[in-house]
């Protein structure tokens, strides 16, 4: 009988910490301090007020006295057709946007750690480069290089023979490739984390495999993609979140006003658009918290399926 409380009075003792672990407990808060008080200040507080202000008439102009409205801008977002018109513009945006995110710099990784590519420093500086350049300049100049009439793009096209290059920025068929044209200007970073993560697989792997009688496809299917999954977990779930707030490009090229026919009316710009041009902070707040609800729930899907296809060496 005796025996329990001996181990409970153990447990219990185990559990104090020496002056020493003290001291250094106390030190490690301190030097923490700035940020935890950063992250309650500037991301936990502003938060909370955006989800009070969703239950408000709260505007820059206060025409009218700050009231609880209940549900109200709830219920006028769910019938707002713009809401979901723009969110359906964003979604099938993304359709072609991820792809292309994830699978081309993971090619060009590959190509860069190929052990037959001369001078690889150079071309990983040349990829990276133009991700340093701010990006509205970039932006900018991608509107100027495919100009229907001046652009370097459609000069080319008319070089090799098209008579009819098409009007990339003002065409409805054209917009989307447009856009997913301009983001590959930006794919620097994703060439570095992928690299970085081929450079991590080990090469005892690929002589086993080639040992086995694997080639090229059979060293990629069975030991590249499963190695590099948590990486490329990694880059999906960033990019769907980037392309879930997709708002720039659109915002500089067509000054958001969402042409052509409304093609470029992402959910992010007429967010923005109903916070800043509007001035209607409550019904923003309300869009606000609708894109983090859809990105909590596509990233959890993400999760959720990850454990059929993301490969992680250390527990297996």
């Amino acid at each position: 009988m005796h025996i329990p409380a001996r181990r409970s009075r153990w447990s219990v003792s185990s559990l104090r910490m020496s002056p020493l672990a003290w001291r250094e407990a106390r030190w490690g808060y301190i030097f923490i301090a700035p940020w935890i008080i950063g992250f309650f200040v500037f991301t936990l507080a502003p938060m909370l007020a955006s989800l009070a202000f969703t239950f408000t008439n709260i505007n820059l102009a206060q025409e009218e006295p700050l009231r609880f409205t209940g549900l109200e801008n709830w219920q006028k977002l769910v019938a707002d057709s713009q809401t979901w018109d723009s969110l359906g513009v964003t979604f099938r945006f993304a359709l072609l946007q991820l792809p292309v995110a994830l699978v081309l710099p993971f090619m060009f990784a590959l190509a860069l750690n190929s052990k037959y590519l001369k001078g690889p420093g150079l071309f990983r500086v040349l990829f990276f480069l133009p991700y340093v350049i701010p990006f509205v300049s970039g932006v900018l100049i991608w509107q100027g290089m495919l100009n229907l009439e001046t652009g370097w793009v459609n000069g080319f096209l008319r070089f090799t023979g098209v008579e009819n290059p098409p009007n990339w920025l003002n065409d409805t068929a054209f917009i989307y490739p447009a856009l997913v044209f301009i983001g590959v200007w930006g794919i620097g970073a994703g060439i570095i984390v992928n690299l970085a993560g081929l450079r991590g697989i080990p090469t005892e792997l690929y002589d086993a495999a080639k040992i086995d009688g694997a080639g090229w496809w059979g060293s990629l299917r069975n030991v590249t993609l499963p190695m590099m999954s948590p990486v490329i977990f990694y880059t999906l779930v960033l990019g769907i979140v980037e392309v879930l707030q997709y708002f720039l490009v659109p915002l500089v090229i067509n000054n958001g006003t969402g042409e052509p026919g409304g093609s470029t009316l992402f959910y992010n710009l007429y967010l923005y658009k109903t916070f800043f041009t509007y001035q209607n902070m409550a019904y923003g707040a309300t869009l606000a918290w609708l894109l983090f609800a859809v990105t909590l729930v596509v990233s959890m899907v993400v999760f959720r399926t990850s454990r059929r296809w993301v490969y992680y060496a250390g527990e297996r």
